[in-house]
């Protein structure tokens, strides 16, 4: 049991696991603060894009 434990302590494979977690968590975080700072900035932009387009080919 205490083998098992030590081979389990020292497995650095399940390490990496962890580091992509904290990393995918961190890229997650940094996703919502962009897209709530930017978010409605690209919405306006968008639908500006889209009616100019619009009153030009209509």
């Amino acid at each position: 049991m205490i083998e098992r434990l030590k081979t389990i302590w020292k497995d650095e494979e399940g390490l990496t696991t962890v580091e992509y977690a904290l990393l995918l968590a961190l890229l997650v975080v940094a996703a919502i603060g962009v897209w709530t700072t930017f978010g409605g900035k690209v919405k306006e932009s968008v639908s500006k894009s889209e009616n100019a387009f619009t009153n030009t080919m209509g």
